[in-house]
């Protein structure tokens, strides 16, 4: 079985000079829930839009990224096939990413689009069992009751969720979600959270989520990939994600992950259990 997203030597400079990535080597299995954490720019944002084929490599490089065996980027450059590889990946953004001005339904129906005929598309002709699909999505995040307004009468936590229900009907085998928490209140974040742990349970989806909260990551994903300054600094389990050991990776710029934090001592796994690459940062931990 192919791994659901693979990474090889990966680096990005913007045209600042700023490194922006550097040689992010990560590999994420089928059916991993996964957080991203670190500091506000430390490259969770630019990581995720690698991924998704819509920021490119630095050409110089010996970059690789491929999403469930099939090819995004290579050397700096997008792949041709990359309509199709989109097709199956899912991006919930921060900023929920929907048309204001359409209802509901039809901006779930988008999700639709990369196996619609583009004339259909451009005059939202969807079909009755589509639009079926697309209030089912809509009824698993609990808003189907919302499909006739306008996206822009919904409140942020709302439009968050009618964006996951985008992906619902895209059918992604991949959902890539850009901070999908950072502007909602905690009970908001907290059913948008509830509903990404849902899907990656239920449908055995893939999910990497960025978080600036500490604690969400440890509640919701059992891996952690910590970024600081563009690097992986951190890649194990969330259970050893202590304050301690998140102020040795992070040092001053630890607080600014830890505000407003609580985490909990966790309940260590053995060291002899886990994979070989996580034993150490989880040893120091405990």
């Amino acid at each position: 079985m192919s791994a659901a997203l693979r990474i090889q030597q990966l680096n990005k400079h913007f045209a600042n000079g700023k490194h922006a990535l550097r040689d992010i080597n990560l590999t994420v299995q089928p059916g991993e829930m996964v957080a991203l954490i670190g500091a506000s720019g430390s490259g969770k944002s630019t990581l995720l839009r690698h991924i998704a084929g819509l920021a490119v490599a630095d050409a110089s490089s010996e970059s690789l990224i491929e999403v469930d065996g099939r090819c995004v980027q290579r050397a700096g450059r997008i792949h041709s096939d990359i309509r199709a590889v989109r097709s199956q990946v899912g991006f919930v953004f921060q900023q929920f990413n929907l048309v204001d001005r359409l209802p509901v339904l039809m901006n779930v129906l988008v999700g639709l689009l990369h196996r619609t005929p583009r004339w259909r598309g451009w005059l939202r002709m969807f079909k009755p069992h589509e639009r079926a699909l697309a209030l089912e999505a809509l009824g698993r995040v609990g808003i189907a009751e919302c499909h006739a307004q306008r996206a822009s009468t919904l409140s942020g936590g709302q439009q968050q969720r009618a964006a996951i229900a985008r992906t619902l009907v895209q059918g992604a085998k991949v959902v890539l979600a850009d901070e999908p928490i950072a502007s909602l209140d905690p009970e908001s974040s907290r059913k948008v959270m509830d509903i990404l742990a849902r899907i990656n349970r239920e449908d055995r989806s893939t999910v990497i989520v960025s978080l600036h909260q500490v604690d969400v990551a440890i509640k919701y994903c059992p891996r952690v990939v910590a970024l600081h300054q563009g690097q992986v600094v951190y890649d194990g389990p969330s259970a050893a994600l202590t304050p301690a050991l998140l102020r040795s990776l992070y040092g001053v710029h630890a607080d600014e992950i830890l505000a407003d934090a609580t985490l909990a001592q966790p309940t260590l796994v053995p060291v002899a259990t886990l994979a070989p690459q996580w034993a150490p940062a989880l040893a120091r931990a405990a």
